[in-house]
């Protein structure tokens, strides 16, 4: 899941808020440090809401915090967050889609590594769309 982070640059190092995640902060001496992090701070803080009870928080685009005066001097990126390990065990389901579209899906995996294979394209897919609903 991608979420946009705010980076800071302070007098040692980097200090980066996540605007989607309430009460998610993290920080670094580089800049790559501080994203990497970012992503941890993100993945455990997103574990402890859901034990809480809380819903997965909603990634906005980036957009919305490019220009917004809060962030004006700071760097606005996005992280790739991997939250499939929250969402439980994995099921097989049997699904039927036409011989092209399937044919298009494998070609893209193939060329996209970030996804490991048709199952979590399909999966990473299905949960983005539902959290941007």
């Amino acid at each position: 899941m991608l979420y946009p982070i705010c980076i800071e640059k302070v007098s040692d190092g980097y200090v980066v808020s996540v605007p989607d995640v309430p009460g998610c902060f993290s920080a670094g001496d580089t800049l790559s440090e501080a994203m990497l992090n970012t992503k941890e701070a993100i993945a455990f803080h997103i574990e402890g809401m859901l034990e809480d009870g809380e819903e997965l928080p909603k990634a906005h685009p980036i957009e919305q915090y490019i220009n917004h005066p809060e962030y004006k001097d700071f760097i606005v990126t996005v992280v790739d967050v991997d939250l499939s390990h929250l969402m439980g065990k994995a099921e097989k389901i049997n699904i039927t889609v036409p011989s092209l579209l399937l044919h298009r899906i494998d070609q893209f995996v193939a060329t996209h590594p970030e996804y490991k294979n048709r199952s979590n394209f399909l999966a990473q897919l299905a949960t983005n769309k539902l959290l941007s609903a």
